[in-house]
């Protein structure tokens, strides 16, 4: 195969693979969340590879053909515009975690966990951060909570740090990003949030009382949250501003029904590794080429 049909057939690839993606919330938790990390990761993932491949071949040899040079260029666009997106998402991320530090109020202890305080009246909590996340509250949720209801807060930006949920949050954005122009990106990523709160009440669940976190969910919505969240930011409720009510409703039916939903997964399995391997596939041409 020529690089010409590669980087063909990788895009033609992606694009239909997305394109046939149907939101289905039929299935179990754990279902639905091997089934949109895969669809998420692995289009984006087998064009970079295949960009990899005709990068690391060059614009000579007996596969390249006609549009050897043509390929390879387009190739190095593509690494180059995934570099350059990764070192605008962590400046970003820089620049929020920097400027949560320095108009913090005060740092303070909350129940055992420290947290930097924000002069704002609209109630939030959040983890800031990539590698070592720092909780981030707002004076208005401090002023609005009571002991029993800000403890599920807490309890749930717990779940937010033990899961990593910072560090992959900055890795699948910056593919987000990188893939926007492909179909579906942002139903999976909405997916992919709401997976990623279900488990964190899921966690929280388990140390406070359900129904006290469903109340305190309602009691945050209620007050108006932030419609943009910054994008360092993974909080209790930051992301309730695109397809809120539904989202919303099912944090709290999942809360209720403890027992019937089923355990979230915190990790992909060996298939669906297996299915991300096929991003790999474009690699096996590098020997070929002469």
């Amino acid at each position: 195969m020529s690089h010409l049909g590669m980087l063909l057939l990788g895009l033609a690839l992606s694009w239909l693979w997305r394109a046939q993606v149907r939101l289905d919330r039929a299935g179990s938790w754990a279902q639905r969340w091997q089934w949109a990390w895969i669809h998420f990761l692995l289009p984006p993932l087998f064009l970079l590879m295949t960009a990899l491949a005709l990068a690391w071949m060059g614009p000579w040899g007996q596969m390249a053909g006609a549009g050897g040079w043509f390929c390879y260029g387009c190739a190095l666009l593509l690494l180059a515009l995934a570099a350059g997106v990764a070192l605008r998402w962590a400046w970003e991320y820089w620049r929020v975690c920097r400027r949560a530090r320095l108009r913090a109020l005060a740092q303070v202890n909350l129940y055992g966990s420290s947290a930097y305080v924000l002069n704002l009246e609209i109630p939030f909590a959040a983890q800031v951060g990539v590698w070592k996340p720092q909780l981030v509250v707002s004076r208005g949720l401090l002023e609005q909570l009571d002991e029993e209801h800000l403890r599920a807060v807490l309890a749930h930006e717990e779940a937010h740090r033990h899961y990593g949920d910072t560090l992959w949050m900055f890795a699948v954005g910056w593919l987000r990003h990188l893939s926007s122009w492909l179909p579906n990106t942002e139903v999976l990523w909405q997916e992919l949030l709401t997976l990623r709160e279900l488990r964190a009440d899921r966690w929280a669940a388990q140390r406070v009382d359900p129904l006290v976190l469903g109340e305190a969910l309602v009691q945050v919505v209620g007050y108006g949250m932030a419609q943009q969240p910054a994008a360092a930011w993974v909080g209790f409720a930051l992301e309730m501003g695109s397809g809120a009510g539904g989202r919303l409703q099912e944090r709290i039916d999942a809360l209720l029904q403890q027992e019937e939903s089923g355990p979230v997964a915190s990790h992909l399995s060996l298939q669906g590794w297996a299915w991300l391997g096929l991003a790999l596939l474009p690699l096996l041409a590098i020997p070929f080429h002469n």
